[in-house]
């Protein structure tokens, strides 16, 4: 595609981002971008773009092999993350590290890496947008054998359960999309502190998640606490041993305020025909026994 003049699609680099002026007809190497850095690029509506007098191409299908990060949801009304708690954020040299929160609904992860990777989260689909995108994805990049080995399960059994509404992400989607986005993903267990790294020792750049036990938020890094989100960066070198240690502060600072649940003792109730459960084991066999797939603290 040539088009004359500079692209309306706004693109930033950098910490804080800074806007980069984008020339068609000028090499990429004239952006003096270095190795891995990471690119901020707002969505733009596929429509005719008066700016440059060129029409703007239908997305390629998921199909398509992987390269640099693709959209994970469609640009739609988005908003950004809920608001976190005054406090959820620990000081880093030249910032803070703070929680990004998403909806707590059975699309949570998903939600936050879709922060993490497209800075924006869609509100008005949510669940029905963001988990199916996500779940294409995975069936797509899953590779035949995988889920044999790790569910003793056929693969097309798996398939059939994480297509459901109300089935949700964990380690084998956290592992598929690492490999997808050629990225670290870190996340931090907050009752325990442990960190679970996918992807490690194998890409350049790294993403931090923290998780309660049921529930994943993303983590990004901000000038100070209540600086815009335009502001805030989500992806980091490796080698920032800085970022990897204050996401451990945040977790301990979340552990000692209890925002964690165990998965084996917590008290559950069957939305569908209110019976108690005690922990994640009942809920299972409950489901498996009778077919009820929702279920709510209590």
């Amino acid at each position: 595609m040539h088009a004359t003049g500079s692209f309306s699609c706004p693109v930033k680099t950098g910490y804080p981002p800074t806007p980069l002026t984008l020339i068609p007809s000028s090499p990429a190497s004239s952006l003096c971008l270095r190795h891995s850095e990471q690119l901020i690029v707002s969505a733009v509506s596929r429509e005719m773009d008066s700016s440059v007098g060129v029409h703007l191409p239908e997305a390629p299908p998921f199909q398509s092999p992987p390269g640099p990060v693709p959209p994970l949801v469609a640009a739609a009304s988005k908003i950004s993350a809920l608001p976190a708690e005054a406090d959820d954020f620990v000081d880093v040299d030249g910032g803070v590290l703070i929680l990004r929160v998403v909806p707590d609904d059975n699309s949570c992860l998903f939600s936050s890496l879709a922060l993490i990777f497209e800075q924006d989260i869609n509100a008005a689909l949510g669940c029905a947008k963001v988990e199916p995108d996500c779940h294409l994805l995975i069936l797509i990049l899953l590779p035949l054998n995988t889920i044999s080995l790790i569910h003793s399960e056929p693969r097309e059994k798996y398939i059939s359960t994480i297509s459901k509404s109300s089935s949700w992400g964990g380690a084998i989607e956290l592992s598929i999309l690492s490999t997808h986005y050629k990225t670290e993903i870190s996340s931090f267990d907050v009752e325990t502190g442990r960190c679970d790294q996918f992807g490690e020792g194998q890409y350049s750049n790294r993403c931090i998640l923290m998780y309660s036990g049921i529930h994943y938020d993303a983590v990004s890094l901000g000038p100070t606490h209540d600086a815009p989100l335009d502001f805030h960066q989500t992806i980091f070198p490796v080698e920032a041993h800085g970022m990897f240690e204050a996401a451990g502060r945040l977790a301990a600072k979340r552990r000692q305020k209890r925002a964690y649940t165990n998965t084996a003792t917590f008290d559950l109730r069957c939305q569908v025909c209110g019976k108690g459960l005690k922990g994640e084991k009942e809920a299972r066999e409950h489901a498996r026994e009778m077919n009820h797939v929702e279920f709510g603290e209590y």
